[in-house]
This record gives structure tokens, C-alpha cells and sequence, in this order.
């Protein structure tokens, strides 16, 4: 008697068992390969919609990023329902399944409890709207950066260092988000320094002052209400004494978060330049010891 190896077996198995269900194979493959390609047509069209709307009719790109990414999710569901129910194996199996569909659905639930809350979440995120597509925020007090893409599942947002941060939808559903970007990019900076007790606190307002309105980046944000009454472009206040001294700041604009960014670090980088030409004092943390006899 002639003795084969398992693998031997096991593969001339599986080769008998497609020479008689060959037709059935090239429908699962034909059915696989249709949908791959009409997934990728349709994510090409989409991109090629959301690319020319979103900058000629300025319409939120968001929502349309987000489908474009649930369209593979819903083509290649679709095809699987078509697979189980055309070949009688497929079909025999699933009605199998079905006469155990509460176990099932108990362990499919619990199974795939995060993944349907990270749906969910995506689905509300774009109805609602908190972000979009290329949003400046700020995710609870760890994550700050540009919103690059909303999938299904999560969202990237690309930080500072060009690196991608991809938080799971359902974390920044229960995450404090503040957009920098959602109906005005303009922000206001706080240019704080502090000064000493002995210093000249106008003297170092006015350097302040005209530090801000020289930089190219600061912006009069002013009404027309500030304008009559003569306000000032750039306000400088005195905000607090303490240990160091006395707090000043200074309140500039700028017309988006990254211009902000530069505009503080250049008027700090200037304004204590200036403040050792005038002999103005920086503050610092010190103490005063009074000895009675």
C-alpha cells in the first residue's frame, strides 16, 4: 500500500475539490475582481469631484472625504452578500449560522463593539461637524494639528513634525476640541513678559506695543466701533504682580494660527533685544527678607 504525505493529500484534496467547483471559484474571483475595480473607479471620481468642488462652489470637503472612504466598506459588503447567496455551499452555511444567529450576534456585538462605536462616531462627526478637512485643532491637551483625513474608523490629524496622530473617532467624540479654523481664522496672541517692580512700565508697554504693529504678520482687527472711539491696533495691559514682578501683555492679530505662531516668537526674540538697550529689567521669581531686631 502506497503511503502519501499529509500535505500531499491535503493539497490534492483541495485541487479535486476546484476541478469540481470550478465554476464557482471563477464567480468568487470574478465577483472580488468587479468589485476592486469599481471600488477604485469610484474613489477616483469622488477624489476628482471633491478636488474641483471644494475650490470652485467652496463647498466642505469633508463629507465627501468621508464617503469616498466608506465606499470599499459598502462595495465589497455587497459583493459578499452577492457571493452567499448565489453559490448553494455558501448559502447552506449561512443558513447554518443563522440557526445560532443570538450566540452569533452576542459574540459579533461584543466583538465588534468598538469598532460600530468608531462608526458612529465618524457618522456624527460629519453630520455635526465640530472639524472638517484641513481644520487647525486642538484634541483635549495632548494632539494639535491639521485635520488631514475622517475614515470610517479614525481620524488623522498631521501635527507640527509632520507626523500623523490617528485618534479612533469614538475618542475624540468624548474629547474637548477647540478648531481654530471653524468660522475665523484670525486669532488673537498674547505676548506676555514680565517685568521688575523698579522698571519703567510704560516705557516697556510702548516697546511692546510698537514691536507688534511693526511685524508684518499683526493684523488691525479693530471695528468700526474701536476705530470712532480710537482704540488702539495693539492693546498692552498691565495683568498681575507677583514673586517675578509685573506681568504684561500684549494683544495682537493675525489672520491665521500659523502667522500667530511666527508673529509671538519674532516679537519675543525682539522685544528683549530692545528691553537690554533700554536697561528694562526682565522679572524673575526672587524674595525680599526683612530681618528685625
Amino acid at each position: 500500500m502506497l503511503l502519501l504525505p499529509v500535505n500531499y493529500l491535503c493539497t490534492f484534496e483541495t485541487m479535486k475539490w476546484i476541478n469540481h467547483h470550478w465554476e464557482q471559484v471563477f464567480f468568487v474571483l470574478a465577483v472580488l475582481v468587479i468589485s476592486f475595480i469599481i471600488s477604485r473607479v469610484l474613489r477616483l471620481v469622488i477624489s476628482r469631484f471633491i478636488r474641483s468642488a471644494a475650490t470652485k462652489l467652496k463647498v466642505d470637503p469633508t463629507r465627501y472625504n468621508f464617503f469616498k472612504n466608506a465606499v470599499d466598506f459598502i462595495i465589497f459588503l455587497i459583493a459578499a452578500i452577492i457571493i452567499f447567496r448565489s453559490i448553494p455551499y455558501f448559502r447552506s452555511v449561512g443558513t447554518t449560522l443563522l440557526t445560532g444567529a443570538g450566540v452569533l450576534a452576542a459574540i459579533v456585538g461584543f466583538a465588534s463593539q468598538s469598532a460600530f462605536s468608531n462608526i458612529i462616531s465618524g457618522f456624527f462627526l460629519v453630520i455635526f461637524k465640530p472639524f472638517s478637512v484641513g481644520d487647525r485643532v486642538r484634541i483635549g491637551q495632548l494632539y494639535m494639528g491639521d485635520v488631514e483625513d475622517i475614515t470610517l474608523r479614525h481620524t488623522v490629524i498631521k501635527d507640527f513634525e509632520n507626523r500623523r496622530v490617528v485618534i479612533p473617532n469614538s475618542v475624540i467624540s468624548n474629547e474637548t476640541i477647540i478648531n481654530s479654523t471653524l468660522t475665523d481664522e484670525k486669532v488673537c496672541i498674547f505676548i506676555e513678559v514680565p517685568v521688575v517692580f523698579s522698571a519703567s512700565v510704560s516705557k516697556a508697554m510702548e516697546i511692546i506695543k510698537e514691536t507688534c504693529m511693526a511685524h508684518p504678520h499683526c493684523i488691525d482687527n479693530r471695528s468700526p466701533e474701536e476705530l470712532t472711539k480710537g482704540e488702539d491696533q495693539v492693546t498692552v495691559r498691565v495683568i498681575t504682580y507677583g514673586d517675578f514682578g509685573i506681568q504684561l501683555r500684549g494683544y495682537a492679530w493675525a489672520k491665521d494660527p500659523t502667522h500667530g505662531f511666527e508673529l509671538k516668537c519674532d516679537v519675543l526674540k525682539i522685544v528683549q533685544e530692545k528691553f537690554l538697550q533700554e536697561q528694562i529689567e526682565f522679572g524673575y521669581p526672587g524674595r525680599v527678607i526683612i530681618t528685625k531686631t
